[in-house]
């Protein structure tokens, strides 16, 4: 073993040796004598006082006495056995050269333990390089130092603090000997797999210290150098209170293994980094961020959730390509205005904050789908949020809200709404416009009533439990033909209208902790129903034995009683013997509870009077005379002004009678798989209608009265043989969100059709135009939209 030390003279001395059966090897100590000082400035009565040097070995402990070196003394260490011109090595405080690329290669160690003893009445040595006393183990090639432990930086010298005992543990390479303070880590001696990583070179500054301005010690520089690789970087759980300025310079400053090669033909490529796009900061003590965040402009994802923030910085607004920010639980109070400049930005999580408002200018982030603002203070929104046409995800929950903005009905394709545990009163009427609504979760609230939802066709699940609603119509479920979960537990309901029954898609219903003492016994032929939950509820009709059975076991109950309803016995006194074949007996009940007119499947080329005449003084709101064999629309029907719904297909209709005009109150027309080429003019006078389904017919053209319809909403038009449609007037029909036009004869699709920007859903498969490709139609509607933008002449 080779050992360098400063200032001192070759000496050996040899102690005793360790218990037999352990392994030896020889070794060598550099005990040197110091120069006596020299200069009229050194006092006459200066004697040294001795330091002792120990190095333990297997089987072989050496000792050493030391008296202490002189700070004039600039003599040189020579390695036992080497002349000074190969051993050379510089005068203390002189800068180690820069480790060879022969001492880089993977080393082979073996540890040896060092201490340095100071009698307790030596004086405290100086501060820092060159020091009295101070001694240096070292690589001959420039690696590292020996120093004290507990100092500040690599190679203080020994006795600093008063300390008696100065350890450090040596590394024995198969080319030198390496030393680190007082353990692993400090000279960057780290541990991989059981073994000692390879020696890294310390920054060298004044006394070899670390800059105290350095506050990248808590990072890896292994976690850094993979980061520039992948331009992520997670730093999530490492008790940081800020993050470290090689963190916000990562992608400026020279890397370390940049000091350390110099060569192009490097397996390790330093100089090809990606630039930071992935931080993650999360779970540590930040209190805040630094400006320097904006050193950083190619972020995409910044998690910094569970710390301690209490405000942003204003360079946050400086991230342009940011697209997800996560500062959830956290401390903040205030967003700065600078957040509104994120352009990009399709995800943000505020959840489990301490904001009370949100900044005016949030309707700027055009591009926002997901934004999660639950667990704060809020009391309001700001009217720009009708802006955020792109939101597809609101999370309101758990704030302090009266009210629900009339604003948040203007996201036309927002699909999950979350306004639990707030202090709702009332829901604004403009929310059953919203089209796009698929999940809409009202939970704890202070609601009395539901609203309808004419228009929400695709709503399937309405969570309304815990609050104090206390009845529930026909109205109400007429329209939820998709729901699949209605939630109606903790509220006050006495009574459950037989228009659940029209709940065909239904698959949970939840009634529990309610007033109702019975229930319609049409429920049971929900055909998609899993689960019913009645707990807590004062049931008369139901044992609670039959309770515990299981939803199919109520269901199956609730069947076996329809044939006794009394309803039902009195149609079947109505019967006669002279009832044709093809006329089915008039179901009453649905006439009455249901206001359905049902004579669907008849296979009759004409609808019985009897089947109008039971109608009689109720209110029929739906009509379905579908898969029959009618040649033309019965008159008799222009007799139900208060119908919505009308369902015709799968008939031989060739055209539609002008007195259809007439049903002002007309939504839903179901006229499919018929022989139709056109439409009335009069059609026009439908003011309300909503939805057109007119696939499977025989259209050449669009039919122009469709235009003039402003309310539709949905147009069905797929397997004709339209050729053409007309851009300009399609743009002005501003309700229309879906346009299906699959399988027709379309040679050409005009690029203006991309200004209908309310089209959430344009369907042109099937057509024999070759503009625009395949490729595009499989991105989307907002793809082709977009393409065809682009295609409009200037």
């Amino acid at each position: 073993m080779r050992c360098a030390v400063y200032g001192l003279r070759p000496a050996r001395s040899a102690g005793p040796s360790l218990p037999k059966g352990r392994p030896r090897c020889p070794s060598s100590v550099a005990a040197l004598r110091p120069r006596p000082p020299t200069g009229p400035e050194a006092p006459s009565s200066a004697r040294p006082r001795p330091l002792s040097l120990t190095l333990r070995k297997p089987g072989r402990v050496l000792d050493a006495s030391l008296p202490e070196a002189d700070a004039g003394s600039e003599e040189h260490a020579v390695s036992p056995g080497a002349s000074p011109e190969s051993s050379f090595l510089p005068p203390l405080g002189a800068q180690p050269p820069l480790a060879t690329s022969q001492a880089r290669q993977p080393l082979r160690h073996r540890v040896h333990h060092v201490r340095v003893r100071r009698p307790r009445d030596s004086p405290p040595l100086a501060r820092g390089w060159p020091g009295r006393g101070a001694l240096l183990l070292r690589h001959r090639a420039g690696g590292a130092m020996l120093g004290e432990r507990g100092g500040e930086g690599h190679g203080a010298p020994l006795g600093r603090h008063g300390a008696d005992w100065s350890e450090a543990t040596v590394c024995r390479a198969r080319r030198g000997v390496y030393a680190s303070r007082g353990g692993w880590g400090d000279l960057g001696l780290g541990r991989e797999r059981g073994n000692m990583s390879r020696l890294k070179r310390p920054v060298m500054g004044s006394g070899f210290r670390h800059e105290k301005g350095d506050s990248g010690a808590g990072v890896p520089q292994g976690l850094l150098k993979a980061a520039r690789k992948s331009g992520q970087l997670n730093l999530s759980g490492r008790d940081l209170s800020e993050v470290p300025q090689t963190v916000w310079r990562i992608n400026l400053d020279l890397p370390e293994e940049a000091k350390q090669n110099h060569s192009f033909n490097a397996s390790e490529r330093w100089w090809e980094q990606i630039d930071l796009t992935k931080l993650i900061i999360s779970n540590n003590k930040l209190q805040s961020l630094s400006d320097d965040l904006r050193l950083l402009p190619a972020l995409t994802i910044l998690d910094m959730h569970d710390n301690l923030l209490t405000s942003l910085p204003c360079a946050i607004g400086e991230l342009e390509n940011l697209q997800k920010l996560n500062v959830s639980h956290n401390k903040l109070k205030t967003l700065p205005q600078e957040l509104t400049k994120l352009r990009n930005l399709k995800g943000l999580f505020l959840q489990y904050n301490e904001l009370t408002c949100v900044p005016e200018g949030f309707g700027q982030l055009h591009k926002l789908e997901d934004l999660d603002l639950s667990n704060n203070h809020l009391t309001a929104l700001p009217v720009s949020f009708s802006s955020l046409s792109n939101l597809m995800r609101l999370n309101l929950a758990s704030n302090q809200m009266k009210d629900l903005p009339v604003e948040i009905t203007r996201m036309k394709r927002l699909k999950h709404l979350d306004c639990t545990s707030n202090y709702l009163q009332t829901v604004p009427s403009e929310l059953a416009s919203m089209e796009s609504l698929e999940l809409l979760y009202l939970r704890r609230n202070k609601l009395r009533f539901l609203p309808e939802f004419p228009s929400c066709l695709l709503l399937k699940e309405l969570h309304v439990g815990e609050n104090q609603i206390e009845m529930l119509g026909p109205e109400h479920l007429r329209h939820l033909k998709s729901i699949h979960v209605l939630d109606l537990r903790d509220n006050k309901l006495k009574s459950i209208p037989d228009e659940i029954t029209l709940l065909q898609a239904l698959e949970r219903l939840d009634l529990t902790n309610n007033d109702i003492s019975s229930l319609p016994h049409t429920l049971g032929n929900l055909p998609r129903l899993q689960f019913l939950a009645l707990e807590g509820n004062p049931l008369r009709t139901i044992r609670r034995e039959l309770l515990n059975k299981g939803t199919q076991e109520v269901l199956k109950y609730l069947r076996s009683k329809i044939k006794d309803d009394p309803v039902n016995q009195n149609e079947a006194s109505i019967e006669t013997a002279m009832t044709l074949p093809s006329q089915a007996r008039v179901n009453a009940h649905t006439i009455t509870a249901l206001k359905l007119l049902d004579y669907s499947d008849k296979q009759t080329t004409l609808i019985p009077d009897e089947i109008f005449d039971a109608v009689g003084n109720n209110v029929i709101t739906s009509v379905n005379f579908s898969k029959n064999h009618l040649n033309e629309i019965p008159k008799r029907i222009m007799e139900l002004k208060a119908v919505c719904d009308i369902n015709l297909g799968f008939n031989k209709l060739s055209c539609v009678s002008a007195e259809l005009g007439v049903l002002q109150n007309l939504a839903h027309l179901d006229i499919r798989n018929n022989l139709l080429t056109s439409l009335p003019e009069e059609m026009e006078a439908l003011i309300k209608l909503q939805t057109i389904n007119l696939s499977f017919n025989r259209f050449k053209t669009f039919p122009s009265v469709l235009y003039r319809v402003r309310s539709l909403e949905t147009i069905l038009l797929s397997n004709n043989q339209v050729g053409s449609v007309d851009p300009l007037q399609l743009k002005q029909m501003d309700k229309l969100a879906t346009l299906d036009l699959q399988n027709n004869d379309l040679l050409h699709i005009p690029p203006e059709l991309g200004n209908c920007v309310s089209l959430r859903a344009l369907l042109l498969e099937g057509n024999p135009f070759r503009i625009p490709r395949a490729a595009i139609l499989a991105k989307g509607t907002e793809a082709v939209l977009e393409y065809l933008r682009d295609r409009i002449p200037t």
